[in-house]
């Protein structure tokens, strides 16, 4: 499991899916915080909020994290 602490927000988010392939993770929830700014409609992709997070948003619904596994 990774080590997300609670500053992330995933105690509020719907219940998110995990699934480990080698040493990586992938988490997919729905996006459930609001963006201050214009989202591409398509694919968005940023830095997560703990390092070493790569958080992936698709169709400005579907969030992806990946991780490296622990």
């Amino acid at each position: 499991m990774t080590t997300l602490n609670s500053s992330f927000g995933l105690e509020y988010a719907p219940v998110p899916f995990m699934l480990r392939i080698g040493r990586r993770e992938v988490l997919i929830t729905r996006d459930f915080r609001k963006r201050f700014y214009a989202v591409n409609p398509v694919i968005e992709c940023d830095t997560g909020v703990e390092p070493g997070h790569i958080e992936i948003l698709l169709l400005r619904r579907w969030l992806l994290i990946l991780s490296k596994a622990h």
